[in-house]
């Protein structure tokens, strides 16, 4: 899948691309500010579910990034509205510090949620999911990545314990974030843009690049983060380009923009 000639936004995941942890990665801070200064739309994407928005967004501003709330998209919220809009009463194995996000479980759950509960995935939490799903209530997990980059090294994600829950009780889960389809064209349909029109910037190949490039999206995979020797050669996914970091991205970006952007018009998907 080719890069456009002139995106008219850019879509970008933010642990591994623009921090790590609670440090910004190399020049990110002036690139997204060069980027913004295109008078691009951006989006940022993200399946970091062991902490809300409002959070998220206050650390990285406090990194320097120039990004408002409202910009950020994340696995717990989408996961909350389609709680929400399906009339779901749910049953959330999460991190405490998403609890108040997400609101409190159901004492009669009709279905179970799935978050990165982090250090508090106990053998009686867990189990107790696992007896609601043998129960018969569905799985939702707002997302499956296998693993994330912190400043002390690679650390497990939810995926993993979707993998177990799943194989345990026989069941499937229903993803939310990345690499969900919708999760993706969401974002561009409120921009009213079609998606071969944006690019993506991650650091997860299959999650990020793989997920997106299936909804028709071009990604742009850089060398920071949870990349590992061999992503930029695995024969299965295919990145539009791979880079050293998001500042490269950005200038490949830029360097392609010859006139100023325009949105397409709304309704587009």
């Amino acid at each position: 899948m080719n890069l456009p000639d002139k995106p008219q936004a850019v879509l970008i995941d933010l642990a591994g691309v623009l921090h790590v942890g609670d440090e910004a990665i190399p020049g990110a801070v002036a690139a997204l500010a060069r980027l913004r200064a295109s008078g691009l739309p951006l989006r940022f994407l993200t399946n970091t579910t062991r902490s809300p928005r409002r959070a998220i967004v206050d650390l990285l501003q406090g990194l320097g990034f120039a990004l408002d709330a409202a910009e950020v998209h994340t696995a717990a919220l989408a996961t909350r509205q389609i709680v929400a809009e399906r009339g779901l009463r749910a049953h959330y194995l999460i991190h405490p510090d998403i609890e108040a996000e997400m609101g409190p479980s159901d004492p009669d759950p009709d279905v179970v949620v799935l978050g990165d509960a982090g250090p508090h995935f106990s053998f009686d939490a867990l189990n107790t999911a696992f007896r609601l799903l043998m129960q018969g209530l569905p799985l939702i997990a707002m997302a499956r990545n296998r693993y994330f980059k912190e400043s002390d090294g690679l650390t497990l994600d939810l995926g993993t314990f979707v993998a177990a829950l799943e194989y345990a009780a026989g069941t499937q889960a229903e993803v939310v974030g990345k690499p969900a389809s919708p999760f993706f064209l969401s974002t561009l349909h409120d921009l009213g843009l079609a998606p071969a029109d944006a690019v993506l910037i991650g650091d997860d190949l299959h999650d990020d690049i793989g997920g997106a490039q299936r909804a028709g999206i071009p990604g742009i995979l850089v060398r920071t983060g949870k990349f590992r020797a061999g992503d930029d050669s695995n024969p299965d996914v295919r990145p539009a380009l791979v880079v050293d970091d998001f500042a490269a991205a950005v200038g490949v970006i830029l360097g392609g923009l010859s006139t100023p952007c325009r949105r397409k018009r709304p309704g587009l998907a």
